[in-house]
């Protein structure tokens, strides 16, 4: 039996996470900030860029090796940095590192992850250093530094700071649900759990997950997800930089003006995003923004990209329109949810079988050769 069994799309995927999780656990990964109409914008931005059939090209062997940051990469999509990733699936965390390891893809812990800095990288194996990124988020200058810390004698070569969660939004769906870290389980919550005996059961045994890098690096204190993560201006950025050797990306950026400013301090490369919705409501779509940021960055300039990527073409959609390289989300999250390991295997072929063929339609031998040339017309 072949991965493409488990499911055939990014929907299918959707539908089986949909019927195996948790109602709440399902809308903490599929809902955004206030009424979604970012996270449905950013859908639909896509739909509407339009790519060029060509015919007659040379395209029988076709490469979808992508460069980035002097590193060479056997796809040209990695694994977003993901908040409590093993509450969707108890091995969420090691099976996305074991992915990074196995595909030759960069992999990202998020700071609110449920495995520490250090037993990320561990399961990363000797491919750590390119594989396995941390994410880091800034309460406070020195919780953060002390994370930095941990990061660099763990083994990471590449630091992102987001700087798009200045403060977490009001998901209404969460809201709604109750949905809160630590748990407060009420009779609502125990009868949803209830109906999904297998995700429940193996809570039992596993133990509910929780953001352990804050109790890790932190005062002491509980977690607070709604903390304001207000920590990082631009002195903490340049004393960052200063502090940081390797790579440092940051995550977030929507707006050219500080994509030049993040470029003149010294910043490795830049992560375009709108947090997939799940930030600002009114925010444009995220890759409504990318060719303005290519453009006053130049066209050497690092930028990685996520937000609304749900398949294979999307992925090449966004490189076209300047990404080096993308990342996703709620994908992984939706494929884990649905069959576990398998299913992050299954989505990982799917997008990969979906650009291998969108390459050959197209008439471009190599995912390095993708640009605007290949689009009937921009996004908007």
């Amino acid at each position: 039996m072949t991965n493409r069994l488990v499911f055939a799309s990014m929907n299918d995927a959707v539908l089986q996470a949909k019927r195996h999780l948790p109602h709440m656990v399902f809308d903490f990964i599929e809902g955004a900030a206030g009424l979604e109409t970012a996270a449905g914008e950013n859908k639909a931005a896509f739909a509407n860029i339009k790519l060029q059939p060509r015919i007659l090209q040379d395209v029988a062997t076709r490469s979808l090796n992508k460069n980035l940051l002097g590193e060479s990469y056997a796809l040209p999509f990695g694994i977003s940095p993901m908040g409590m990733c093993n509450l969707i699936h108890p091995r969420a965390d090691r099976l996305i590192a074991d992915a990074g390891c196995k595909r030759n893809i960069p992999v990202c812990l998020s700071t609110a992850g449920s495995t520490s800095i250090e037993g990320f990288s561990h399961w990363a194996g000797d491919n750590a250093e390119r594989t396995a990124w941390f994410q880091l988020y800034v309460q406070t200058p020195e919780i953060a530094m002390d994370m930095v810390e941990r990061a660099e004698k763990s083994g990471y070569h590449t630091l992102v700071l987001t700087l798009d969660v200045p403060q977490v939004s009001r998901r209404v769906r969460d809201i709604r649900n109750g949905f809160e870290i630590p748990f407060r389980i009420g009779p609502r919550q125990f009868i949803d759990f209830a109906m999904h005996p297998t995700w429940s059961i193996s809570r039992l045994l596993n133990g509910i997950p929780r953001p352990i890098n804050f109790e890790l690096s932190g005062d002491g204190k509980p977690f607070d997800r709604n903390a304001q993560r207000t920590g990082a201006d631009l002195e903490f950025l340049r004393q960052l930089r200063e502090r940081w050797k390797c790579n440092l990306i940051i995550k977030g950026v929507m707006s050219a003006d500080d994509a030049l400013l993040l470029q003149s301090e010294g910043v490795d490369g830049i992560w375009v995003s709108n947090h997939g919705g799940r930030q600002l409501d009114a925010a444009p779509p995220a890759i409504s923004a990318l060719p303005k940021i290519r453009t006053a960055l130049g066209p050497d300039y690092p930028i990685i990209f996520d937000s609304g990527i749900r398949s294979g073409e999307d992925v090449i959609k966004a490189i076209a329109l300047g990404a080096d390289f993308v990342m996703l989300g709620r994908a992984i999250l939706f494929a884990l949810g649905a069959k576990g390991a398998r299913g992050l295997d299954c989505l990982i072929d799917n997008f990969s079988a979906d650009i291998n063929t969108v390459l050959a339609q197209i008439g471009c031998a190599s995912v390095e050769e993708l640009d605007a040339s290949i689009l009937v017309r921009s996004a908007k």
